[in-house]
């Protein structure tokens, strides 16, 4: 990676400054129509949602499906690693399904990028044996509505007399 240079002035002087580049990778995790965008960086393992900490998460049944990944592959991996998730769209659940596969894949995208391939097949075995849909999104969607019936399958009653 090649450093970032920002030139401005200071009096009549032009200044350079160089900022080391930050070893970071963006992925995103989806479910229905729930996109959560994750920002991985190096860090010191913090992961928070919208910028609120991953144990805020509501409901409070669900939050164990939020901290899966990081169970799984355990908490050492997570720890040199900064999380920042943006989740929009969707519902309650379909978030937090979006959230967890945004997390799975974050770590197994900065495993490649970083890290060695063997450590990054390794995490990918290891999730993919736990919970396909933590790197593989579900393609299921809403199926429409059609005319004759209350739903996208059900036609309405018919009768006779």
């Amino acid at each position: 990676c090649h450093s970032h240079r920002t030139s401005f002035s200071v009096g009549k002087r032009p200044v350079e400054v160089t900022m080391a580049p930050s070893q970071s990778v963006q992925v995103f995790g989806k479910k229905k129509t729930a996109t959560a965008c994750a920002f991985a960086k190096q860090g010191r393992g913090l992961i928070k949602v919208n910028g609120q900490p991953i144990e805020n998460i509501e409901p409070a049944g669900l939050r164990i499906k939020v901290f899966e990944p990081v169970l799984i592959v355990g908490q050492d991996k997570f720890s040199n690693l900064d999380i920042r998730i943006r989740v929009k769209g969707g519902g309650m659940t379909a978030q937090i399904y979006a959230i967890r596969a945004a997390i799975a894949k974050s770590i197994v995208a900065y495993y490649a990028k970083y890290v060695d391939e063997s450590s990054k097949n390794e995490l990918r075995r290891t999730l993919i044996e736990y919970d396909r849909n933590l790197l593989v999104s579900d393609p299921r969607r809403c199926e429409p509505k059609k005319y004759g019936g209350r739903s996208a399958r059900a036609r309405f009653q018919k009768s006779y007399r």
